[in-house]
């Protein structure tokens, strides 16, 4: 889900200072070598897969992917060779490529970039589970971890240490930059050059809420562009959020470059939801079927559901410190004016009350039972009469 306060922010305001600052790009240029000469490969540099000689768990591992190279007709489990960690390792990130026997569109669905979505690592491999490479037209690449760092201890953030502690969110980081000053920046460059980029047709970036909060079963897709809302509206869920969000997400880096793309969010944090899950497998299916990657008949789409179109989201953020009790459940319709929410104290007393400013419908709940000045108690999807500049939300 969204962070930071809602307000207008230039498309490029994420962007460390720091990485864009000549002298820094200059030394890190002169200390690049490789890294730096195949910075060019996303676009029309060098192509074909690179084996690095090593073997992780009988698996592979590859510092560049191309999937052309890869034998038709088969499953092939490899892994990529990510950034390098501060003792001279690196991180590896786990691929699933399912080549049909047929040539055809290249599908990418990527989970793990925050590390404590477990129901959207669980939506990609059972959507991967199910591919026969043997009936398939087209390829199937999947990572499920990207951020490992972040995932090794179930936290939306990846724990980077170049500068002393620091906690990043890799999905304000994309494209990345290979020779960046983060970790966290030349990871995202190595996955966005070498392995995503130049496999696809098409991508999907699997999401949840956060730790703390959750969301209903939706899509965030910029519903401007006519095969982003072909594939959105594939899925049997009752929200879509049409909004490009805000620059340095995994799908926008995506669109930047011409390839179709969009977020699912998929219920709570740190938990399988199974049911939810199933949605989101399903309409992803529906998806590989639209592309003609798979074949057979259309299951549940947005036709089969009421489904809610929005263009902007309405935070609650708490004004007080204490327990909260929510009035209203996700996808609930609210008028403006409504109560959604109260706060009471350690007492009982009720110190805060909160009303929707918009009508719309429930997209977000904190799940988290207490809550302080600031945290968001939950999101309303409405629509906007006007949009100016980008949004950027409260986590």
């Amino acid at each position: 889900m969204p962070e930071k306060a809602m307000e207008g922010l230039d498309r490029r305001g994420f962007m460390t200072a720091s990485i864009a600052s000549a002298g820094a790009a200059a030394v890190l240029a002169s200390n690049a070598g490789p890294a730096k000469a195949q910075d060019a490969s996303a676009s029309g540099g060098p192509r074909g897969t690179l084996y690095t000689g090593d073997v992780v768990d009988g698996k592979k591992v590859v510092s560049r992917l191309d999937v052309d190279d890869l034998a038709p007709g088969q499953r092939h489990l490899l892994y990529f060779q990510g950034v390098e960690t501060p003792t001279g390792q690196h991180w590896y990130v786990s691929v699933t490529v399912v080549k049909g026997a047929k040539p055809g569109k290249r599908g990418v669905l990527v989970s793990g970039v925050h590390g404590d979505e477990m129901s959207s690592v669980h939506t990609v491999q059972t959507v991967m589970n199910q591919l026969n490479p043997a009936e398939m037209s087209g390829v199937v690449t999947a990572v499920t971890d990207v951020s490992r760092p972040a995932m090794e201890s179930m936290q939306r953030r990846w724990p980077n240490a170049g500068r002393g502690a620091d906690l990043i969110d890799m999905n304000r980081e994309w494209p990345g930059n290979e020779n960046g000053v983060t970790a966290v920046s030349r990871h995202a460059a190595l996955l966005f050059n070498r392995l995503l980029r130049p496999n696809a047709d098409f991508a999907i970036d699997f999401h949840t809420g956060t730790t703390g909060f959750e969301v209903a079963a939706f899509n965030i897709a910029g519903m401007d562009a006519p095969e982003v809302k072909a594939m959105a509206e594939l899925y049997p869920v009752g929200q879509i959020f049409d909004n490009h969000v805000y620059p340095g997400v995994l799908h926008n880096a995506f669109m930047d470059v011409g390839i179709p793309s969009f977020t699912p969010e998929i219920g709570a944090a740190r938990v399988l939801d199974v049911k939810m899950i199933d949605l989101f497998v399903e309409g992803t299916m529906n998806v590989l079927k639209h592309y003609g990657v798979v074949a057979g008949p259309m299951g549940r789409t947005g036709k089969d559901v009421s489904v809610f179109v929005g263009n902007s989201a309405f935070p609650i953020l708490a004004a007080a410190g204490g327990l909260v009790e929510h009035l209203v459940k996700l996808n609930d319709k609210i008028e403006a004016g409504q109560k959604v929410a109260v706060q009471r104290n350690s007492f009982g007393e009720v110190v805060a009350e909160y009303t929707s400013g918009v009508a719309g419908v429930i997209t977000g709940q904190r799940s988290d039972a207490m809550a302080e000045p600031g945290d968001p108690l939950a999101f309303i999807l409405f629509n906007k009469a006007t949009q100016e500049g980008v949004e950027t939300y409260p986590e």
